[in-house]
């Protein structure tokens, strides 16, 4: 088999790695390098682990049914009560979550392009409006409104091919000291530690990716036949994507500065190494990371919405930019304004706390029914990971409730 019909049966893959390495996550593998060094490596590799199998799962069921997540939640059979409890659920964990997360994507980008460029701030009625997001956001949504799924997969793998060479050099040329590194991937914990810890496999498991990658498989390949090429799309983006979050732990690690507050302060600690470039490197990660997640976000949110509801998914439909359009106006509403949308954020986490072990077991459970997937539902050894894996999910989102609630565990 050749390089050029390997990457040519290759799919949506990249856009996943796109979507979970946004500017969130560049801060909470920074400030988990800053903080415990490379201890903390074993929980990004559980995470890469946990997030393959559960994503080829969704793209198997994409595959085999010829329907994405959110359309098998409508149209699962049962209790009237209990679909639409799981379809109000889904709307709100992703709908309102993900336009908070679109106004920190926003932000996080426009962070990155003030090292480059510093867009003006324009004082309107009382409010000051940074331009800078306005032009990012509107950047976004034109890429979105376009409805050109090749373009927009060119554009994403660009930019998390940049990001990657990015934070990997920035990580190589800190000259880590190598023992140390592979040592903290022997797996430890403590009271300290384990908020990071959650934070880590959180921001790489994410839900929202789970129905974008069912959705996206579907359209991408014709049907089950195509089933190797996913699983090699999806583990090979993964994996891709979760060294490009170790690296930036170990970029993290290296940092030499007292007071960090947001992963362009690393860069301050990091002019020993390399200079006054420093600040251009992490600039461009951040801005890179940021303007990928800016776009998925939205993306995602508008096949959710519309399988929900039960409109048309075709990206060009005036029900799928409608609904792109409400996640990146908000966004851009929370980010331009400088409204920090405290209460907005803290539902959706509360929201995504509840749907993330909700949807993954119930996913892990539909993959196991023969009368659906047939002889490609889990074997008895997928169903055995797949389980310790949503043991893992069911922590993430009860840690997520209590942090919310503003209980300790």
């Amino acid at each position: 088999m050749s390089f050029k019909s390997f990457f040519k049966n290759l799919g949506p893959g990249p856009i996943i790695a796109a979507a979970f390495i946004g500017p969130g996550t560049v801060t909470v593998c920074t400030l988990a390098g800053v903080n415990f060094g490379f201890s903390l490596l074993w929980a990004l590799g559980l995470s890469i682990i946990s997030t393959v199998v559960l994503q080829e799962i969704s793209g198997r069921l994409g595959l085999v049914t010829g329907q994405d997540l959110s359309q098998l939640i409508r149209n699962q059979k049962g209790k009237p009560l209990f679909r639409y409890f799981s379809m109000g659920l889904v709307l709100i964990a992703i709908g309102l979550g993900n336009a908070a997360y679109e106004s920190g994507n926003i932000s996080g980008t426009n962070l990155g392009l003030q090292v480059f460029w510093a867009a003006p701030i324009v004082n309107l009625a009382g409010f000051e409006v940074l331009t800078g997001n306005l032009i990012l956001g509107a950047f976004a949504f034109i890429l979105l409104w376009i409805g050109n799924y090749k373009a927009l997969e060119r554009v994403l793998v660009g930019l998390v091919i940049f990001m990657s060479i990015a934070f990997t050099a920035a990580a190589i040329l800190t000259k880590p000291d190598w023992s140390a590194v592979f040592a903290g991937f022997l797996p430890r914990w403590n009271d300290d530690n384990l908020p990071t810890l959650v934070a880590l496999i959180g921001t790489t498991v994410v839900p929202y990716n789970l129905f974008l990658y069912a959705s996206l498989a579907k359209t991408r390949w014709s049907g089950f036949a195509d089933i190797p090429w996913m699983r090699k799309d999806i583990a090979i983006s993964i994996i891709l994507g979760g060294l490009v979050s170790m690296a930036i732990l170990m970029v993290g690690a290296a940092n030499s500065s007292s007071e960090i507050t947001s992963a362009i302060d690393v860069s301050k600690g990091l002019e020993g190494v390399f200079g006054s470039f420093a600040k251009y490197l992490m600039g461009f990660g951040l801005m890179a990371a940021g303007l990928t997640s800016s776009i998925t976000a939205p993306l995602a949110a508008g096949l959710v919405i519309c399988g929900i509801l039960g409109w048309s998914q075709e990206i060009r439909s005036s029900s799928m930019r409608a609904s792109m359009g409400i996640i990146v106006g908000l966004g851009l509403v929370f980010a331009s304004l400088g409204i920090k949308p405290v209460q907005l954020i803290t539902l959706a986490q509360l929201a995504n706390g509840i749907l993330l072990p909700l949807i993954s077991g119930w996913i892990i459970w539909i993959a196991s029914q023969k009368e659906i997937l047939g002889n490609f539902r889990n074997k008895p050894r997928q169903t055995v990971i797949a389980g310790v894996i949503w043991l893992v999910t069911l922590i993430l989102g009860l840690k997520s409730i209590l942090a919310v609630l503003g209980i300790s565990m």
